[in-house]
């Protein structure tokens, strides 16, 4: 569909808008200035972004009187984007208070927005809880771009399969096979079912004391299982569309919620596929964690792995140090980035 045009009257009326926003931001941020230099905020305090609303955040006090209050701050300019899970500093005054300064993050998660430029969603994380269900269908090669998306941002994933009440004569063996491939590589994979709640014990006690974030895609139970893990949280829920099986969205910003027994649970937007084309397609096989046991051992240091002799890769499959499945996958994934960076 060809672009609509916008008329000299629509195009002036739009830059108006975004003038007038623009006025406003820099309005805004002229009086935080006057308050810093004034003196006219409260003392320095440790807190953490719970959740994210344009140029305004919810921090929630560490410390102090008003420690696990959460309060309305608006953020001091050239901070750059800050995302649930940031730990900052803020100050409070009249309003509620203003965020002053970010402290270093020690992980990040980013995926590209609409414009193909690369943001972050949620910062400090320990665990990506890569999130799949017995229906939908759960399907490697979206599990792979999971994994690689977590391999490559330093955080370590968790593999939960969701609504196993759901397992069958039909479904089981294949799953099974697939989950087992996984473990067999090291990763850890954990059951749960929201609507029998077995395997929640498990999962809590894994999740304890971490900062983790349900990632998967839409219709594997994420918001009814924080619903049964967090009672009183009350996320809406989506249901299966009738003719595609596949869910509705229905998270819009990422939030973190507290385990009464300790850790944090970041509940972040579902997305239906991880885009990936961001990531140099030289950087994609350090992201499979059995492959990048092997790189640079084959003969040739510019090997393609494909028909060269001496490839370690090669040699490892067929020594079934690395799984035919894997492997197609990570070629799969390896074409989609090569197609992308021809565009």
């Amino acid at each position: 569909m060809a672009k609509r045009k916008l008329t000299r009257r629509q195009a002036w009326r739009i830059q108006k808008i975004q003038d007038e926003r623009t006025a406003r931001a820099a309005k805004k941020d002229a009086s935080i200035d006057d308050q810093l230099d004034g003196g006219d905020l409260g003392p320095e305090q440790h807190g953490l972004i719970i959740s994210h609303f344009g140029r305004q955040v919810d921090v929630e006090a560490s410390e102090g009187e008003r420690q696990g209050e959460i309060i309305r701050c608006h953020m001091r300019t050239n901070l750059g984007q800050l995302v649930t899970g940031d730990k900052v500093i803020w100050r409070a005054n009249p309003d509620g208070g203003v965020v002053v300064a970010k402290l270093e993050r020690k992980a990040e998660l980013v995926r590209p927005n609409p414009y193909g430029e690369m943001k972050p969603v949620a910062a400090n994380i320990d665990y990506i809880v890569v999130t799949v269900a017995v229906e939908p269908l759960a399907h490697a090669n979206l599990i792979d771009r999971y994994l690689v998306a977590a391999e490559l941002s330093g955080i370590e994933p968790v593999i939960l399969l969701n609504k196993t009440d759901l397992l069958n004569d039909d479904n089981r063996e294949r799953i099974e096979t697939m989950l087992t491939r996984y473990q067999s590589i090291g990763y850890q994979v954990l059951h749960a079912s929201s609507s029998t709640q077995n395997g929640l014990v498990e999962l809590k006690d894994h999740l304890k004391d971490r900062i983790s974030v349900f990632v998967g895609q839409s219709g594997v139970g994420k918001s009814s299982l924080i619903n049964v893990l967090l009672p009183g949280v009350d996320l809406k829920v989506g249901e299966l569309s009738v003719q595609t099986r596949k869910g509705r969205h229905t998270t819009t910003t990422a939030r973190l919620f507290h385990f009464p027994d300790g850790g944090d649970l970041i509940d972040s937007p579902g997305i239906r596929e991880f885009g990936l084309w961001h990531i140099d397609p030289e950087d994609l096989i350090d992201g499979f964690r059995e492959l990048r046991e092997h790189t640079g051992h084959c003969r040739f240091r510019d090997c393609k792995h494909e028909q060269e002799p001496g490839c370690a890769l090669k040699d490892a499959i067929a020594d079934g140090k690395i799984s035919e499945a894997r492997w197609q996958s990570f070629k799969h994934i390896l074409a989609s980035l090569d197609e992308q960076d021809s565009w």
